[in-house]
Parts: structure tokens; C-alpha cells; sequence
């Protein structure tokens, strides 16, 4: 089989794989405040949707059609009774062994714009495919932008797509691995009537194909009402109707209903439901539970007849990718985003640069000079503090940015947490080893620090360990609080650094207390190790100027002594920070993943 079939053959469903989703007296309750009274919102909704149907759940504002929507693809799983299967050719299966067969396309459409479109469904093709051929990855990249109406923007950035033509790509992206069960939450919000036409008839395309499709929608036109094979009216949390468009308007008759000619069923229908010629709801509920069954059809005969069918090739080519090489795939896409984001290199690099060179000048000749040592301990200071800000505060900022992608990412199964955590970070140390080598090579010099490379070295370690550190927190607080409250206490926590780093205050002259608080302030040990590597280790005398007395400082060891450092170990100063370090990225990943069961 050639590898144009076997990649047209893999957007086919195979029979194996279709399934109804079937459930039965499905309740889910929330709670009012934090400890008010709970408020039901679906109450005992029972139905079925059937493979190669594409679905509407509509309802008014309020009505529970999302809930009931995020129920079915697991997003919802909190105080919820009643039971959700899926029925396939092999029997029927809860939730958990449909996940990773599933996606869910939200709302909003979370996509990075740096990116063109070829090079995002090429991405995705290496997060959800394994063993395949690029030729074979390309050709099916083209069969999809050509199913979905996207060949035409095949080279366009994404920032610059219209807004049908990202749900059109985001809808693009899940059909890589050709999931069996697609749900979409308001696929036409935001869209015009153009739009929401060729996003709708995109669907009802690949629910043809096989496929079960399940989508919310809140009032369409008559021409996307009869575009759906399947209705299914919540209101109240309960079923107020299921069937096909076509028979709408003859069931709301039999009901006592008769809708005006030429009037949309669809806003004739929610116009009766929403008790605007008197409350009859519970007339219709009890209507819905009576005609609205729809018989469970043996699905063998209806697989064998609309399904195709995978070759062995076919099947393993579309078999998972590891880790690792999901793991290349994210750092690629982190190195492509920072390459083409100028906000988050150039910027950084030009400003690094300037800064170096201010505040080498600002200090110059403080290293060498015995009048300007307590100065020198300043610009150590202020060297560390840089770096902090610098690194912590656009850290906060990192996680809520990318939280809706991740989200949507992680639960379509893409990659694990850790994965897109660890590439993150990996990412994250050839920037911080150049910025802070750029920053270190030029105030060093300028400053007039001991040309000695092992001071240099230990001066680089500390400034590295330092921006790691800081990023670190940064992203702790990202994920522990939203980006305004993390940025506040964040300068908080930066303030209380400098305040018990033992220069503003000497360690001789601090209460004891604040002196042994001292100790959790990483600050402390970065600035510890940058005098270190500057004034110890029997470095020799500075130099006096001629027109100066007395300089109490020109031996280094006096300095040390001030600072009660004379006893310090540049060792145990990096090894402390290291453990900072491996800390805070654990406590990162913690807080993160709690973060997002919160929201998954």
C-alpha cells in the first residue's frame, strides 16, 4: 500500500474504534459559596449519541448544556451520580479506557501565533505520532487542511488567521491521531453566519467519516439547525427534547405547540422552553422521557458497513510517539517561540548588555580600589538583586500565560505534565548561562575585579545559581497565585532578601531572631559567595590611592570580618543554593499539577 493510501486510510475510522456514548440518570451538583447550600444542575438526564451523528446540545444561558458536555469528556467529575459508558464493536467501556481516544475543543481558541499552520500541525503530528515517515506526516497534514477548507493558509502565521479559521485549525490539530469522539463547546461563538456554516459543515464532514461529534451551541440559524443529525434541548438541568431537526417542528405540534411558518425551529423552540407563552416545561419533560427514547441499534452491521479499515502498517505508524520524543518536540517548539518572540530574547540580551556597562561604569575600579571596597560590596549587591528581579518577575508571568494551552494540551493527552515541564526548564538554561556570561564578562572588567579565572568562575557560578534560583520562585509563585498577587509578593519577597542579606544590616548588628531567619534567604548565600570569591581565599592587599591616608579596608580580610563572613565556605554556599534550586523546581511542579486539577 502506498503512503498517500495508508495516510488518506488513517483519517478513516476503523470499525473497532466507533463508539455511542450512552448515559442514564446522569445528576451533578454544585456548591453556592463556601458553605451554602448545593445547587443541582443536570437532574437525572438520560440519552444516547450515536457514532457518524454530529449532535447539538442546546439549551438557553444557564441551562446546564455545558456542564453535561464537560461531564461526557471527563472534564467534570466532581459530585456526579448516574453512570456514562461507551458502546463500541467491543462492548461497552467507562471513561477511562476512552480518554486518550477522545478530545475536547473548547471554546476559546488557545493556540500559539508565532507559529504558521504547517508548522503547527506538523508539531502535533510529532507529539501524537510515532514511527511515521515525513512524507507520510505531510500528506496527512494535507488531507486535513483540505478536509477542514485550511490548504489556502497553509503558510500563514496563526496570529493572522481569521477567527473561523482558528476553530477551523484547532479542530485540525485533534484529527492528527483521528480520535473516534470529538466534543466541542460553542464551536460558533464569535464566529459570523459565513464562518459558522464552514466550521459546522467541517463537522458534519467528519461525522460522517465515523466519528461521534458532540458540540453545544446556544441559538443557531435555521440553516445550522438542519445542518445537525441530532438535537438534544436541556433546560433546567433536565431533557426537554431529543431527536433529529426535521421532526421538531412536528413533535412541538403534537405537544401543543405550532410553530409560525417560515420561523426558525430553533428559536421557536427555545422561545417555548424559555416560558414565553406560559410554563408547559414540565408537560414537555414528561413528553421527553416517553417519545424522546432513542432504541441502543446493534452497531456490527452499521460499523462493517460505513467503517474502513487499518492495515498492520497503517496501525503502527499511528501508534503513540515516546516521551522522549515528545520531550524534542517541546523544546523545539520553546526554541522556535523564544527565536521569534524579540520580547523575550532581543530585549533581554540588549538590556542585559546596557545594564552591565552602566553599572560597570557607575563602579569603575571599585574591585581594586581600598577606598571603594564597601561600594564594591554594593555593586555585588545590586549585581545579585538584577539578576533576581529579572528572572523571577517575567517567571511569574510564564505558567498563567500558558496555562489555557497547557490545560487544553495535557487533557487531549498530547504529552505528560512532566514532559512539558522538564523542556521548559531545559530551555530556560542556555538563555540564563548566556545572559548572565554577558553580564558577568563586561561589569567584571569594567569594575576592575582580581583577573584571577577561578574568582571570575566563582563570581559566574553564583550569578548562575542565583538566576535559576530566582526563576524558580518566580514560576512557584506563577502557579500558587494569579499574575498580580504572585508579582506583590514576589517585590515582597525581594525586599525581605535584601533587608536580611547581612549588608544593610551587618549580621553583627541584627537581633538574633532575624539573624537566624537569615539563614532561609537565599539572598544571603548568593551574596556570601560573591564576596567570597572577591575579598577570600588570601587574596592579596588592594590598592590605597595616593591622595587617600588610610584605607581601613585594603586588607580584604577586614571586609570579611565586617561582614562576619571570615568563617564562610564558598562550597557550602553553593551547595545550599543548589538545594534551593532542586526545592523550588520540585515545589514548581507540585503546585503546578495541583493547579491544573483544579481545572481539568
Amino acid at each position: 500500500m502506498s503512503t498517500r493510501r495508508r495516510a488518506t486510510n488513517a483519517l478513516r475510522m476503523s470499525r473497532a474504534r466507533m463508539a455511542d456514548i450512552q448515559f442514564a440518570d446522569l445528576s451533578y451538583e454544585v456548591q453556592v459559596g463556601y458553605r451554602g447550600t448545593k445547587k443541582q444542575i443536570l437532574k437525572g438526564v438520560n440519552g444516547i449519541f450515536k457514532a457518524a451523528e454530529l449532535t447539538a446540545i442546546m439549551g438557553p444561558s444557564g441551562a446546564g448544556k455545558s456542564t453535561l458536555l464537560n461531564i461526557l469528556t471527563g472534564f467534570l467529575q466532581g459530585h456526579l451520580t448516574g453512570k456514562v459508558e461507551y458502546i463500541s464493536s467491543e462492548g461497552r467501556q467507562n471513561w477511562n479506557n476512552y480518554k486518550k481516544q477522545s478530545c475536547y475543543i473548547q471554546q476559546t481558541d488557545n493556540l500559539y501565533g508565532l507559529f504558521t499552520v504547517q508548522e503547527s500541525m506538523m508539531m502535533v503530528t510529532y507529539l501524537k505520532i510515532g514511527k511515521a515517515t515525513k512524507m507520510f506526516r505531510q500528506i496527512l497534514i494535507d488531507n486535513i487542511l483540505e478536509t477542514l477548507k485550511l490548504s489556502k493558509v497553509k503558510d500563514t502565521m496563526v496570529d493572522r488567521l481569521s477567527g473561523g479559521q482558528k476553530k477551523r485549525l484547532s479542530i485540525a490539530l485533534e484529527l492528527i491521531d483521528n480520535p473516534p469522539i470529538m466534543f466541542l463547546d460553542e464551536p460558533t461563538t464569535g464566529l459570523d453566519s459565513l464562518a459558522s456554516i464552514q466550521c459546522i459543515s467541517a463537522l458534519q464532514t467528519l461525522a460522517k467519516g465515523g466519528r461521534t461529534v458532540i458540540c453545544t451551541i446556544h441559538q443557531p440559524t435555521a440553516a445550522l439547525y438542519q445542518m445537525f443529525d441530532h438535537i438534544y434541548l436541556v433546560v433546567d438541568g433536565q431533557c426537554l427534547y431529543a431527536g433529529s431537526p426535521d421532526n421538531t417542528v412536528s413533535y412541538f405540534a403534537q405537544q401543543g405547540f405550532q410553530c409560525p411558518q417560515y420561523h426558525n425551529p430553533a428559536d421557536y423552540m427555545l422561545e417555548v422552553v424559555s416560558k414565553e407563552y406560559g410554563d408547559y416545561n414540565n408537560q414537555l419533560i414528561e413528553a421527553a422521557k416517553e417519545h424522546c427514547r432513542r432504541e441502543e441499534t446493534p452497531l456490527k452491521m452499521r460499523i462493517m458497513r460505513e467503517a474502513s479499515f487499518y492495515d498492520e502498517k497503517t496501525r503502527m505508524m499511528m501508534d503513540p510517539p515516546s516521551e522522549l520524543m515528545k520531550f524534542k518536540t517541546l523544546l523545539y517548539r520553546c526554541a522556535l517561540i523564544v527565536y521569534r518572540d524579540w520580547t523575550v530574547s532581543h530585549i533581554k540580551v540588549a538590556v542585559t548588555f546596557l545594564v552591565a556597562i552602566l553599572l560597570g561604569l557607575t563602579f569603575e575600579h571599585s574591585g581594586q580600589d581600598a577606598s571603594k571596597t564597601l561600594s564594591n560590596v554594593s555593586f555585588l549587591m545590586i549585581t545579585t538583586m538584577y539578576f533576581i528581579y529579572t528572572n523571577m518577575f517575567p517567571a511569574v508571568l510564564k505558567f498563567p500565560l500558558e496555562l489555557a494551552i497547557l490545560k487544553k494540551e495535557r487533557f487531549n493527552n498530547w504529552y505528560q505534565l512532566k514532559t512539558y515541564y522538564v523542556a521548559t526548564l531545559v530551555m530556560a538554561i542556555p538563555l540564563t548561562l548566556f545572559y548572565t556570561s554577558v553580564y558577568s564578562a563586561i561589569s567584571y572588567v569594567l569594575t576592575r575585579q582580581p583577573m584571577e579565572w577561578n574568582r571570575f568562575l566563582m563570581f559566574l557560578t553564583m550569578m548562575i545559581l542565583t538566576s535559576f534560583i530566582s526563576e524558580s520562585l518566580g514560576l512557584s509563585l506563577g502557579t500558587l497565585f494569579n499574575p498580580i498577587n504572585g508579582t506583590f509578593f514576589g517585590a515582597i519577597i525581594a525586599c525581605a532578601m535584601i533587608m536580611l542579606a547581612g549588608f544593610l544590616v551587618f549580621f553583627n548588628h541584627m537581633p538574633k531572631i532575624l539573624y537566624y531567619i537569615s539563614y532561609m534567604n537565599y539572598y544571603r548565600f548568593a551574596l556570601d559567595g560573591l564576596v567570597l570569591a572577591i575579598y577570600g581565599y588570601q587574596r592579596e592587599m588592594l590598592q590605597c590611592p595616593s591622595h587617600i591616608e588610610y584605607c581601613h579596608f585594603r586588607a580584604p580580610s577586614m571586609i570579611l570580618e565586617e561582614l562576619r563572613m571570615t568563617k564562610s565556605l564558598f562550597w557550602i554556599d553553593t551547595v545550599v543554593l543548589i538545594v534551593w534550586l532542586f526545592i523550588l523546581r520540585i515545589v514548581t511542579y507540585i503546585t503546578l499539577k495541583r493547579r491544573l486539577s483544579k481545572v481539568c
